[in-house]
């Protein structure tokens, strides 16, 4: 990690332009000051200065009066500028910012600016939905739209009992659930995080999340209501809900379950009404317990839709759990549901109470004229419970009671997946507002986990970028202490080579001089005087001197023998140097003088 030329271009364009920002903004400021001054005064105009001398600028002050226009004036143009010495401000925070854009600091200092202000923000965020969430979800004219929970992969029933919580998990497969797993936990303990628990796997693999609601707490209608499509269903039950709730309409959660009817014109609706006092409460129970629910059901209708019926009579269904004194009665009559209620045992008589309260149910549904004749009672319930309610049933109502065995708790709980992830959004007792919020959280918890290990890798990579920096710097001064430590012998070295290649050189210069004199003397024409033969810087072999002026063709056979001259098969000089050049003497026609220069093969080489 380093210091880029393009971090510090962006950091200074930056820095330019906001302080730039200022120094234009300053002077409109300035402009736009209410003044009484005439608009003369406030806008002066500088005009160039004229070549030649400078001289003052008349001010128009004659002598013994004043001129106020022309005060104003000179007074405003002999100030200091503002915008001069704020120039000079702004520059020197500009180099001062360049300096530490140059440092190895700057890039993580900058990158901890901006992750700290993203944390910032995300945290006022959530800051602000705690405070208009309150302590409870207020009511609202208008109800959020429901949350859909179709598309689950993976379902969760919860069933709270007073001894602990059961957990069952089920897994989309074929067009329903597959058992996968089941957990139970104590009281006050807390659900596995990863077994209810929503991830970024959630994103993918939709979870969904199934409380049971105690039946106790349900207040349950029928309607028989014409074949139509949910929505229009749920339409029509809408309009008749203020004379189905026991409760005002904006204080309940309700919902609808659909069954079939005989007639294929008609349909069955149970209509399920809960006091929103009691939903809330269920649903910050499940919260405290890491339990966010996606859909509140009763397991009771579909054990209700898994009862076959045979006749015409009234099915008991008492609740299990801490609630075994609650029963639900259905009465069907003619293959049509025709009304739910709940029957309770009560009091110290429990014979005459339970006989009491059936026969109002009779009473109630005879003059709403779907009793037609004497009904069959039927008993479901497992041997525990059935120990319970059975001798009570049969003394209250003095005739034959049939006892059914009901669907495991299990076989229950994929029942109520299949249903809940084929249920239309709006069948849930849950407030659409939960669903909603609990979204808004697990996307806020996805994008501060992403900010953390955002921050954290960041954070790693400062820390391995100090480290490293720290490494090289420590190598860099333990070479460099190395270096100042061979600094005299490397001297030494260096005056050593020197003092060797001057001996070297003068070894070869020696004998070269004594090859050149050699081949001279063995290759010069008779009657060709040499005048002088000198070396220049040791590569240069320069001959001049005299011959008769009838020697033209031996000197130029004597300087093309002279340049191909070779000492131990190598060529003695090199191909430059100067060429032959004679011509006659001055005052003697019968004599010429002759000069040429040859390079030394050796010396070349140096």
């Amino acid at each position: 990690m380093g210091n880029t030329p393009a971090m510090n271009m962006l950091s200074k364009l930056a820095l330019g332009l906001f302080f730039s920002g200022a120094v234009v903004c300053g002077p409109l400021a300035d402009a736009a000051t209410p003044t009484n001054l005439p608009p003369a005064t406030l806008r002066p105009v500088a005009k160039a200065p004229a070549k030649g001398p400078v001289t003052a600028p008349a001010t128009g002050i004659r002598p013994g009066g004043t001129n106020s226009s022309a005060i104003t004036s000179a007074g405003s143009t002999n100030q200091t500028d503002p915008g001069v010495g704020f120039g000079a401000r702004v520059g020197g925070l500009l180099k001062e910012a360049s300096k530490f854009s140059s440092s190895p600091a700057f890039v993580p200092v900058i990158g901890v600016l901006i992750v700290a202000l993203i944390g910032v923000l995300l945290w006022k965020r959530s800051k602000d939905k705690e405070k208009t969430k309150g302590g409870g979800i207020a009511l609202s004219r208008k109800a959020p739209k429901p949350v859909s929970v179709a598309g689950a992969t993976t379902c969760n029933v919860l069933e709270i009992l007073p001894e602990g919580r059961r957990v069952w998990q089920f897994e989309a497969r074929a067009g329903g659930f597959a058992f996968r797993h089941q957990d139970a936990t104590m009281p006050g303990e807390k659900l596995p995080d990863g077994l209810v628990g929503k991830d970024w796997r959630h994103l993918v693999r939709p979870k969904l999340n199934i409380a049971w609601l105690p039946a106790d707490q349900v207040f349950l209608r029928v309607i028989q209501l014409p074949q139509s499509s949910f929505d229009e269903t749920y339409a029509m039950v809408e309009l008749q809900l203020e004379k189905l709730s026991p409760a005002p309409v904006a204080q309940i959660a309700w919902s609808l379950q659909i069954l079939p009817h005989a007639q294929d014109s008609m349909q069955t609706v149970i209509v399920m009404i809960v006091a929103r006092e009691v939903v809330e409460e269920f649903l910050g129970a499940l919260e405290g317990q890491g339990y966010l629910a996606d859909r509140l059901d009763l397991p009771l209708l579909d054990q209700l839709q898994a009862t076959p019926i045979v006749d015409d009579g009234a099915w008991i269904y008492p609740a299990e759990g801490a609630n075994t004194a609650t029963a639900l009665v259905a009465w069907w009559y003619g293959g049509v549901l025709q009304n739910l209620d709940l029957l309770h045992l009560a009091g110290e008589n429990r014979v005459a109470s339970v006989r009491e309260q059936l026969q109002q149910m009779m009473w109630a549904g005879e003059l709403e004229g779907w009793i037609i004749g004497q009904p069959h009672w039927h008993l479901v319930a497992d041997d525990t419970t059935a120990g319970e309610w059975e001798p009570v049933l049969k003394q209250a109502l003095e005739m034959p009671l049939e006892r059914e065995q009901p669907m495991a708790v299990k076989d229950l709980a994929a029942m109520t997946a299949k249903r809940a992830g084929q249920a239309p959004a709006q069948g849930n007792l849950m407030p659409p507002e939960y669903p909603e919020r609990y979204r808004n959280q697990f996307i806020d918890r996805l994008w501060m986990g992403a900010v953390g290990a955002v921050i954290g890798v960041y954070l790693v990579g400062v820390v391995v970028f100090f480290i490293a920096l720290y490494v090289l710097t420590t190598q860099k001064e333990s070479l460099d202490e190395r270096v100042t430590g061979l600094g005299g012998s490397y001297t030494n070295a260096l005056q050593l080579e020197a003092r060797f290649n001057v001996l070297n050189e003068r070894q070869e210069l020696k004998f070269a001089a004594l090859d050149c004199w050699s081949s001279v003397a063995k290759l010069i024409p008779e009657g060709v005087i040499l005048d002088s033969l000198s070396f220049n810087n040791g590569t240069r072999l320069d001959l001049r001197g005299s011959a008769p002026a009838d020697k033209q063709g031996d000197l130029i056979d004597f300087h093309s023998a002279v340049r191909k001259v070779r000492v131990n098969n190598q060529p003695l000089f090199d191909e430059g140097g100067e060429g032959l050049n004679y011509g006659l003497a001055p005052g003697n026609t019968s004599l010429m003088n002759w000069r040429f220069g040859l390079v030394l093969k050796r010396g070349e080489k140096q």
